[in-house]
Formats: C-alpha cells, sequence, structure tokens
C-alpha cells in the first residue's frame, strides 16, 4: 500500500468534519453494541487484585486470587503494581500527542504488513475483516528495545525515552505477572516464561476517535488475545467490555490499576483451566479515547503446547503443539471476524 493513500484507511484521517460514519464501518445489525443492555462490572466479576503483600505473608493469599480470576474470569485488574503514576501519565501524554500530530507525521509508521518492527494502522488485518474498526493504533516491537528503538516516531520529542522506560516497567510487571499464575497452576513461578522460551513483546497506542455514531461501530470486534499476557493502560474513559455468561460487561478503569488478562497461550499451557476472555471495545460520542496494551508473547523457537504436569489420564492434552508465527498467521489470516481460532488447534482437529 502506497504510503500516499494510508489516509484512506487511518479513521483519525477520514472522520473530519462529518456526522456519519462512512460505511466500511458500520458493522452488521446482529453486531452492533447495544448499550442498554451492557451491564457495568462489580468489583466481584472483574476481580481488583492489591499486589503489595505478595512478597510477605500474604503471598499465597494473593496467588490463589489470582488463579482464580484466570480460571473465571480471564480478566484481573492489579494495584499496588510498582509502576509510578508519574510514568503512566507521561505515557498517556505522548500517546495522545503522537495521534494529535498532523497526518503528513504520522503516515510514515503506516503498513499492513503484520511482522513490521513498527506499524500504524487500523483494524486488525483490514483485507481480512468485513468491516474496518473504529480505532487507529501504533503497534511497536519492543524486546530488546536496543533493537527497535532507533526506528520508534522522534516526535513527540520524548516519545522514545517515555515509552522504552514503560515497556521495560511494563514488561518486568507482566513476566512477575506470568510467574505468578504459573505458581497458581502449581507450577514452578518460571515455568510459563521458559515455556514460552522468555517471551517476545509487543506494545500498542490505540486511539479511539469520538464517533458521530457509536451505536452502529466498534472500536475492537469482539476476540481473545492470541498473545500470551496483555498488561493493558486505559485512560479514564471507559469503553473495553468483557463477554461474562452471555452477557457484555463494561470494565471501566479504575484510578491506579492496570487491567490483566491472559491470553490464548496462557490457555493453552494450562490445558484449558484457564480461560481466555472474549473482549471488545465500544466507542462513544462524548470523547476520545487513549489505551495502551503490552503484549507478551512466546518465541517462535520453541513449541507451544499443554505443561506435562498439568496433563493425565483423566485430564488429556487438549491442544497439538505448535509454534507461535503458525497460530497468529491463522488469526491473521480469518482477521477478527471470529472471536478466537483455539479451536483449529485442538488435537484431532482438521
Amino acid at each position: 500500500m502506497a504510503l500516499e493513500n494510508a489516509s484512506k484507511y487511518l479513521v483519525t484521517d477520514i472522520i473530519s468534519d462529518k456526522f456519519e460514519i462512512p460505511a466500511n464501518l458500520v458493522r452488521p445489525e446482529h453486531d452492533r453494541p447495544n448499550r442498554h443492555a451492557v451491564e457495568d462490572a462489580a468489583i466481584e466479576t472483574i476481580p481488583i487484585i492489591d499486589l503489595k503483600g505478595i512478597n510477605g505473608p500474604d503471598h499465597h493469599k494473593i496467588i490463589d486470587e489470582i488463579g482464580k480470576a484466570c480460571k473465571i474470569h480471564g480478566f484481573f485488574m492489579v494495584i499496588n503494581h510498582g509502576i509510578a503514576k508519574e510514568l503512566v501519565d507521561g505515557m498517556l501524554s505522548v500517546g495522545r500527542e503522537f495521534f494529535h500530530l498532523p497526518e503528513s507525521e504520522r503516515k510514515q509508521f503506516y503498513s499492513e504488513e503484520p511482522w513490521k518492527n513498527i506499524r500504524l494502522g487500523t483494524s486488525f488485518n483490514r483485507t481480512a475483516e468485513n468491516v474496518q474498526m473504529w480505532r487507529d493504533a501504533l503497534k511497536i516491537q519492543c524486546h530488546p528495545i536496543e533493537e527497535f528503538i532507533d526506528e520508534w516516531p522522534t516526535n513527540p520529542p520524548n516519545f522514545r525515552e517515555v515509552v522504552a522506560e514503560y515497556a521495560k516497567q511494563g514488561r518486568e510487571l507482566g513476566v512477575r505477572i506470568t510467574e505468578f499464575i504459573s505458581e497458581s497452576l502449581g507450577l514452578e513461578k518460571t515455568f510459563l516464561e521458559e515455556a514460552m522460551g522468555g517471551q517476545l513483546q509487543t506494545l500498542s497506542i490505540n486511539y479511539y476517535p469520538l464517533c458521530p455514531q457509536p451505536d452502529l461501530a466498534l472500536g475492537l470486534n469482539s476476540h481473545t488475545d492470541p498473545n500470551s499476557l496483555t498488561v493493558l493502560l486505559q485512560d479514564e474513559i471507559s469503553g473495553l467490555e468483557v463477554l461474562r455468561d452471555g452477557k457484555w460487561v463494561a470494565v471501566h478503569p479504575v484510578k491506579d490499576a492496570l487491567t490483566i488478562n491472559i491470553g490464548d497461550q496462557i490457555q493453552v499451557l494450562s490445558n484449558d483451566k484457564y480461560q481466555s476472555a472474549i473482549h471488545r471495545v465500544a466507542v462513544n460520542n462524548k470523547s476520545e479515547r487513549l489505551s495502551i496494551p503490552i503484549f507478551l508473547r512466546p518465541s517462535d523457537k520453541i513449541p507451544v503446547k499443554p505443561a506435562e504436569k498439568l496433563v493425565d489420564e483423566k485430564n488429556p492434552a487438549v491442544y497439538r503443539p505448535y509454534i507461535y508465527k503458525e497460530y497468529f498467521d491463522t488469526v491473521w489470516s480469518k482477521g477478527l471476524n471470529i472471536p478466537t481460532v483455539l479451536d483449529c488447534f485442538k488435537i484431532g482437529a482438521k
């Protein structure tokens, strides 16, 4: 796709002065958000877990809370996570500044190639999806940082400095939580990290512009995350919704909390003991919204498969071994037209 045509596909650049959204962003009637049917998440629905005592006598209690959240919800929030408020605020600030830059500044990063080290685009895979999503996203590879940072934007001027530090601390938190999840499964705390070959990392800055007809559009289709673990920073605007018992539940931002969800790879490694939850993003006509997920995912050098300790005669392996790139390529080819491709990797699947 020529760069001069990029603005044809970036939501930010096609909505100027429009009061009706373009036809290619209108969801089919059966797939439109119904705000009146969305419930608000109570604390007991999406747990808020305090990590303050994780290194003390409450360690096992907190590990049990994390395990229960992964088994029942696939989502939880963490407070006292160790990332300073100043850094969180700085990350939100540079992300917002980037999407407020002129089109000429942003479009140089536009690409439709999924494995590029830095890629600005909209939707997930525009060519495979039936309807475009109401979102633009800058996705950057960021581990190890020194291999990728020279490709990152230099405008805003502090972009590289702030994003590098947030990516570093966000990764450290994600790895710690992966260890807690491993413990909660009765495995060695380093098992999941080692089973995924050390995990690679992508950071995405998701920008959801004000939408004049939010009942017709979605910021993100319903999906499960194809990676292993997601550490999500949200601004103060609601939008995230999780499917629980057949109903959509709005997960409102909580002050000083980060939202954690397990992805498909941990569901596979846990042999279905833990569930990767279906979620989506709604948009609104009052305010723009920014969210910044960090995605940890397996290396392509090691097969992903259920942990042997979690497999026995009563609990046979559900999934066959595969390399993560094979999994992601399957997700990419289908776009986000189906919530999950996990069934394609079950033993015996055709």
